[in-house]
């Protein structure tokens, strides 16, 4: 009995001192987000010294903060709508329907998971500026539907497609309905699970690119947060981090609550869509 229970003590420290790891640093930031820039580098602290809450508001003041803001949800919303729409409507036609070359053009669907975005930059830098859709957030919106996020939300849809029993089919065909209604009627309600994991996949991965605006955006107006966060700097281009972390902190609430509400459901997501 004893043996059990310092094992379980073990276990149990084991995995505090793991949280420990990774909840630290974001305590770390939110504590000196309230800290001056003096007072951030040294001794670690549990809680603020100056408890400036100025830093807050100085976001804003230094920098159209609040436009970065509504920028980056703009971009995150619609492209995670188009990324579920398409990657729906992908996955069930690779997993039920039969057309010609099928199995090819799924391999090279998958060929866009293998290939990083620095290949693929130069190419769509030069298209955009083709469609006049340079320092817009036209691109940004695109890429996470049509780009490599697309092509993974669609394979784990058509996995999830791929495990839904016949029948279902072939019930909803003797009752008169057409593939689309199919479609609408039976798939997509019993992909809600997966539907959900991938929106929240999508909306992380979009609000958290950094490449993609670097490349596309250059006035002020139009930059999205992970781009506002390199901007705050003093006079002499010295980041000014107390601003720097207050910003990050205001800049991770969003992924951060919609994660820890939904995690579940991206986990059951992975294990259903044959990811285990």
């Amino acid at each position: 009995m004893n043996h059990k229970i310092t094992n379980r003590l073990l276990s149990f420290l084991l995995v505090a001192l793991i949280t420990l790891l990774f909840v630290y640093p974001f305590w770390w930031m939110v504590v000196n987000s309230l800290n001056n820039s003096s007072e951030i580098f040294g001794t670690p602290k549990l809680l603020p010294t100056s408890w400036a809450f100025s830093n807050y508001h100085q976001i804003f003041v230094v920098q159209p903060f609040a436009r970065h803001y509504l920028n980056t949800l703009a971009v995150a919303l619609v492209g995670t709508v188009g990324n579920v729409l398409l990657s729906a409507l992908a996955g069930y036609a690779f997993a039920r329907m039969r057309f010609p070359l099928r199995n090819a053009a799924f391999m090279l669907l998958l060929t866009a998971l293998m290939m990083p975005i620095e290949v693929t930059i130069i190419p769509l830098f030069f298209q955009m500026r083709n469609w006049g859709a340079l320092d817009t957030l036209v691109p940004l919106m695109l890429l996470p539907i049509f780009g490599s996020q697309g092509a993974f939300s669609t394979f784990m849809l058509r996995q999830f497609y791929v495990t839904v029993p016949n029948e279902l089919e072939e019930a909803a065909r003797i009752d008169g309905l057409n593939p689309f209604r199919i479609f609408t009627k039976i798939m997509l309600p019993v992909a809600v699970p997966v539907l959900s994991s991938v929106a929240i996949l999508a909306f992380i991965s979009v609000w958290n690119t950094y490449l993609e605006p670097l490349v596309f955006i250059n006035s002020l107006k139009n930059f999205t947060l992970p781009l506002s966060l390199t901007n705050f700097n003093d006079t002499y281009g010295l980041p000014q981090w107390n601003l720097q972390l207050a910003a990050t902190t205001l800049s991770i609430l969003p992924i951060l609550l919609v994660y820890l509400i939904f995690q579940q459901k991206v986990t059951d997501a992975m294990v259903n869509s044959g990811l285990k």
